[in-house]
């Protein structure tokens, strides 16, 4: 069963012996909830430690990001599978500037528009849950939440509420999400010292017990999962 890939606003559609079957395979990480990529990495997680479990992965990506049956999948060639899982290592492969405002639905979430401006009990959330993948959507709604006022490129947003908006957070774009994460893991210690020059006090006592808990910092490099790794090795695998 030979095939091969059109791609037509947006969507890719796989031609197999002259039937057009639609796969919206996403080309932008802007197109990718970051749930969809909670997911995957539970799945890459449960089976890492086995080393035939690369087929089964490559057909859970395609159908958790594809929105595809897996039934299906098995209808097509090795090499059909390897071009899809293709176009989704590419797109993984970006490394997006850092996005200031996304929709969700008809609310427009804005970055944190003054770093300074930052509470200790928001750093200490973000810091916390900025590492740990299946709770980021917690770090999202420190690092993003709605515009209530907005002039051009400039607004303002709403103040922290802790778990108001876990539920949207977790439809976060994954271009937003990786792009505050590297931004995040890139300011490091630059932004431990703007918080702790705006303390005072015992504030500034309590922040300081917590930077020496965390192992001076530590705890702001957070470990970047790589799912690029991952599907290159599937594609080689598969091959």
């Amino acid at each position: 069963m030979a095939a091969f890939f059109v791609l037509q606003k947006n969507y890719l559609y796989v031609i197999i012996n002259s039937m057009k079957i639609e796969i919206n395979v996403p080309s932008e990480l802007s197109e990718i909830p970051l749930h969809k990529y909670q997911k995957f990495l539970r799945i890459v997680d449960k089976n890492i430690d086995d080393p035939n479990a690369d087929r089964f992965v490559s057909m859970k990506m395609i159908e958790i990001f594809c929105d595809f049956p897996k039934e299906l999948i098995f209808d097509y060639r090795i090499k059909d599978i390897t071009g899809i899982t293709d176009v989704l290592t590419k797109m993984f492969e970006k490394r997006p500037e850092l996005v200031r405002t996304f929709k969700l639905g008809d609310t427009e979430f804005g970055f944190i528009p003054n770093l300074e401006d930052m509470t200790f009990g928001e750093y200490v959330d973000l810091d916390t849950y900025i590492g740990d993948w299946q709770n980021i959507h917690r770090a999202m709604g420190v690092l993003y939440r709605p515009i209530t006022a907005k002039i051009k490129d400039k607004y303002t947003i709403e103040k922290y509420r802790g778990d108001a908006y876990l539920d949207a957070m977790v439809n976060t774009p994954m271009d937003a999400v990786l792009s505050s994460v590297v931004f995040f893991y890139n300011l490091g210690i630059d932004l431990q010292n703007v918080i702790l020059d705006s303390l005072e006090g015992r504030e500034r006592e309590i922040y300081q017990q917590y930077l020496t808990s965390i192992g001076n910092g530590a705890g702001t490099m957070p470990y970047i999962y790589s799912v690029t790794e991952t599907l290159q090795r599937l594609n080689r695998s598969l091959v």
